[in-house]
């Protein structure tokens, strides 16, 4: 899968309704071992914003935000520093594939907003019945539950919409006979679990698990809104791949948000009123017994 080139200020255009699941995910993390001072890991922290509720929370946490992507740190870092409980904010460099605990009861709280979809799916081959791919970071919950005391949290949410218009609309262009020598998928159909496979490995693990999802009927505004989005996600690694030819980036995201004006009409048929962009995630709150 390719790594996308992350734009902050793209991503950051729709703030209002992609920090919505952040709140909705933290109002049902329970209390940590250490209240106080807990010691938080934020994975996959973007440009920073979505790490401030940690702190709002817990203004004693020492909490250190994880990204792959140079240009997210460097917009995640003007929020680094000092909390008001006299607590610390920091971020890093790391591979979420291939990042974990250093030791055994490091975190009081494991917390990812829209970030482990992007970790490769890998053969199941140690399950039961296995050898079929499955979403990649779940091979990596081991070592994460391991990172955690007893009582600390793995809290996570990810997107749980591959089957809508705006990415199987994405995946039939990327394989139609003009694009897929350059763009070809196999899509990521393993990218995630429901809610009651995620619940299942992690009681297994040893976790009190709390597991749903929600849809939520974002109400966009603007010009081309859905394309506009999904130019902060979704289209991000064929925006990379089509970066050194900007005529083809040009008639790719022309095509594509043809596709979405059709799939996604203006509310009542009036653009004024806005488009709505249904949008399904899943949440996962696991407690170490």
């Amino acid at each position: 899968m390719t790594t996308p080139v992350w734009d902050p200020h793209q991503y950051a255009r729709h703030s209002g309704h992609r920090s919505r699941p952040v709140a909705d995910l933290l109002a049902r993390v329970p209390a940590l071992p250490d209240e106080t001072s807990p010691r938080i890991a934020d994975l996959g922290c973007g440009p920073g914003g979505p790490s401030l509720p940690l702190a709002e929370r817990w203004p004693g946490a020492r909490i250190t935000g994880y990204d792959n992507s140079p240009a997210m740190l460097r917009e995640a870092r003007a929020h680094a520093g000092r909390t008001s409980g006299g607590g610390s904010l920091d971020f890093a460099h790391a591979d979420l594939a291939a990042w974990k605990p250093s030791r055994e009861g490091e975190f009081d709280l494991i917390f990812s907003n829209a970030a482990l979809q992007w970790v490769g799916a890998a053969d199941d081959g140690g399950v039961p019945g296995g050898g079929t791919a499955v979403a990649g970071h779940t091979r990596l919950f081991p070592d994460w539950v391991r990172g955690l005391p007893p009582g600390g949290v793995l809290a996570f949410q990810v997107p749980g919409n591959f089957g809508a218009p705006s990415h199987t609309l994405l995946l039939e262009l990327r394989n139609s006979p003009r694009w897929r020598g350059r763009l070809g998928s196999t899509g990521r159909d393993a990218s995630v679990l429901d809610p009651v496979d995620y619940l299942a490995r992690l009681d297994a693990l040893g976790c009190e698990t709390d597991a749903w999802e929600t849809t939520y009927a974002h109400l966009l505004h603007g010009e081309d809104p859905v394309l506009d989005w999904v130019k902060g996600t979704a289209l991000r690694p064929v925006l990379t791949l089509l970066a050194d030819d900007p005529e083809a980036c040009e008639e790719f995201t022309a095509e594509y948000g043809r596709l979405l004006r059709e799939a996604y009409p203006p509310l009542g048929g009036d653009p004024a009123r806005g488009t709505v962009l249904p949008f399904r995630r899943i949440f996962v709150v696991a407690v170490k017994r």
